[in-house]
């Protein structure tokens, strides 16, 4: 299918996990598509190689500090952000509830929701100025269905898809719109990691997760970024608090 350029012309975008499978797709899509991209991820990460339009920023989503300053250099020296995508997230360890330790649950929750919140709270402001933006927060299927093998991490998607509704709520008065994003199983390091630690095995576990699915695959991350790009443009202005699922139908069997 062909899909001309341009549909995110003149914005400028913020990607928080830019470095990531999903976040890198999304960076280079909407850069592709026109938008002036703010790439952002922790520091140490590689940026890999530069595409135009694209800038590198290193935050640390759970500082606020560190948030608040990364979002003045944008605004500094790219403009005011039209488009918020935050993508970034982490897994964290495998085993049920009574596992978890203090740390893996607060470490989890930082990075998940309360990035989340922080990036919305710096941005925010700037869309409410320009009477329009639209944020994108990425939260996943289990956000929805739950699941076993990481409930600490679907407890989190859980979190950002009714930030997402609260938010969307919020702000649209302003002009302002919010969206959840919700993957499914994705051919991505995150997803492997999840495989591996899982207690059934990374083969049975991938027979478990998509074989029976509409779709019997998983998906790929440039398949997410254009779901964002459909979110992150104007055809989407009529668009806010929903869930945009991209599962290959594992939600609806």
């Amino acid at each position: 299918m062909e899909i001309s350029a341009g549909r995110v012309a003149g914005k400028i975008a913020i990607v928080t996990g830019g470095r990531g499978d999903l976040g890198g797709a999304t960076v280079r899509l909407l850069a592709e598509h026109g938008a002036k991209v703010a790439s952002l991820d922790v520091a140490g990460i590689p940026a890999g190689e530069p595409h135009p339009g694209v800038t590198q920023y290193d935050v640390d989503v759970t500082s606020e500090d560190s948030v608040a300053d990364a979002v003045a250099r944008i605004r500094d020296e790219l403009g005011a952000p039209g488009v918020l995508v935050n993508a970034a997230g982490i897994i964290g360890r495998a085993g049920a509830s009574h596992t978890a330790s203090v740390d893996d649950f607060n470490l989890i929750f930082d990075v998940n929701v309360k990035g989340v919140w922080l990036m919305t709270k710096y941005v925010v402001p700037a869309m409410i100025e320009q009477g329009a933006g639209s944020i994108i927060n990425f939260s996943s299927i289990h956000g929805i269905t739950g699941g076993r093998n990481v409930p600490l991490y679907h407890a989190t998607k859980g979190a950002v898809r009714l930030l997402s509704k609260s938010d969307a709520a919020t702000y649209g008065e302003h002009g302002v719109r919010v969206n959840s994003i919700h993957p499914g199983s994705m051919d991505t390091r995150m997803s492997r990691r999840s495989a591996e630690q899982s207690s059934i095995g990374a083969e049975a576990y991938y027979k478990q997760l998509v074989g029976s699915n509409p779709l019997p695959r998983q998906g790929e991350p440039d398949e997410i970024a254009y779901g964002v790009l459909y979110l992150a443009s104007d055809e989407s202005r009529f668009t806010t608090g929903s869930e945009l699922v991209i599962d290959g139908g594992y939600t609806a069997v």
